[in-house]
């Protein structure tokens, strides 16, 4: 015989749950006891909800999917489905997952609260009913329930912010990628690869002629991953294609680079620095003329006889771009031989960590370059080398590699 516990409640303990919808919060009792189902109806109706009734478990789950309410209230004892496999089913639909559920129950022991948790109950109500309690663990499951729902809705903000924020960096990466130049062929042929990391990133490259005689040829790396890195680099591509603007000769590397370095102080550009390498190439005189800020070398590769190459390393002892405001940056001058060749590139290209955990090492790109010219492959080719040679699949830094052909 079911019994049922009066107890007086103030006007602050028995006030209605705020709901943040014009709708009336729905709470689901499932019950085969007919006058279980009225009492729970009348005490929580009178409390503002909306309740649904249901004589069984089947018939409970056919209307939680139909109706999706905030709290669950069910009977652990019934006939053909009970309350703990009625909260298995319930528990196990993710649109149902958060609803709270509430186990009616005559049992009191330590290992049936243990049996009803580990099946998916949030509380339990035992019998005789108390209507205070009733109320009170109502209140208290619907604040867990509307905070669940506030952490589902900032969860999927915060997804279409992602989102859109991946597209924003997509857009951006496919701008800087369309203002890099064509590939070259003539007395000088160009080519070169280049793959942004997952995040957008600070490398950007450029070359043309000055002149009739003057080809310039630049690489620089911005610290840094996204719009922070990329949007300096864009800046510095941007000078260095209007010689107007940069108070340098452009036929001297080392007057661009102390340029640069005047106008990017990284204290004024939120702590950003940048690394490059900058050099002209005359045809002439066969030389290149470069300059270098902190950036790794450019290697020329040079036949010596049929079976030995000798691998220069370009660079100039030197700071990155914005780092010290006093530093001098100076030229250095190398002779280009016929059917020579030059790779200016990003340390990501060489700066890939193995399955140990080590990281790959200038030396050993040197080493696989000298391999390749021996090989004759062309830059798809050497990736893929650096690929095996790493154990990586891919690069995790923004990789650029420019390959010039001096013919």
């Amino acid at each position: 015989m079911l019994k049922l516990k009066h107890t007086h409640l103030n006007k602050q303990t028995d006030e209605i749950m705020i709901n943040t919808t014009n709708s009336p919060i729905k709470i689901l009792v499932i019950d085969d006891d007919r006058i279980v189902q009225i009492v729970l109806k009348q005490a929580l109706q009178g409390q503002g909800y909306e309740v649904i009734l249901a004589s069984n478990g089947k018939q409970g789950i056919e209307q939680a999917y139909q109706h999706h309410p905030a709290v669950i209230i069910c009977d652990w004892l019934m006939d053909e489905m009970d309350g703990l496999e009625v909260c298995r089913v319930i528990k196990s639909e993710p649109s149902l997952s958060t609803t709270f559920f509430i186990l009616l129950t005559a049992r009191t022991t330590v290992e049936d609260k243990v049996e009803g948790l580990d099946n998916g109950a949030d509380d339990f109500l035992s019998k005789p009913i108390e209507i205070s309690e009733l109320k009170a663990r109502v209140r208290a499951g619907l604040r867990l329930y509307q905070s669940n729902q506030e952490l589902l809705r900032l969860a999927k903000d915060l997804q279409i912010q992602k989102q859109l924020l991946e597209t924003e960096l997509h857009e951006a990466a496919e701008y800087v990628t369309s203002i890099l130049p064509e590939p070259m062929s003539g007395l000088v042929n160009i080519n070169y690869r280049f793959f942004p990391s997952h995040q957008l990133g600070g490398d950007c490259f450029d070359y043309y002629w000055l002149d009739a005689d003057n080809l310039v040829i630049y690489l620089l790396d911005v610290s840094g991953h996204g719009l922070a890195a990329a949007l300096p680099s864009i800046s510095v591509h941007n000078l260095l294609r209007s010689p107007n603007l940069l108070p340098a000769d452009f036929h001297q590397p080392a007057e661009v680079l102390n340029a640069l370095n005047q106008i990017f102080n990284m204290e004024k550009h939120n702590a950003r620095y940048f690394t490059i390498w900058y050099g002209v190439f005359n045809r002439t005189s066969s030389q290149i003329t470069y300059s270098t800020a902190g950036h790794p070398p450019a290697l020329l590769v040079s036949q010596l006889t049929d079976s030995s190459i000798d691998i220069k390393q370009l660079i100039t002892p030197s700071m990155p771009i914005g780092a010290f405001a006093e530093i001098e940056y100076k030229n250095s001058v190398c002779e280009v031989q016929s059917s020579s060749k030059v790779y200016v590139f990003s340390d990501g290209v060489y700066e890939v960590e193995q399955p140990n955990g080590n990281l790959w090492k200038l030396n050993d790109f040197m080493n696989l370059l000298a391999n390749s010219h021996h090989k004759s492959m062309d830059l798809d080719q050497i990736l893929a080398e650096i690929k095996t040679a790493t154990g990586s699949k891919g690069f995790t830094d923004d990789c650029s590699l420019l390959e010039i052909k001096f013919t």
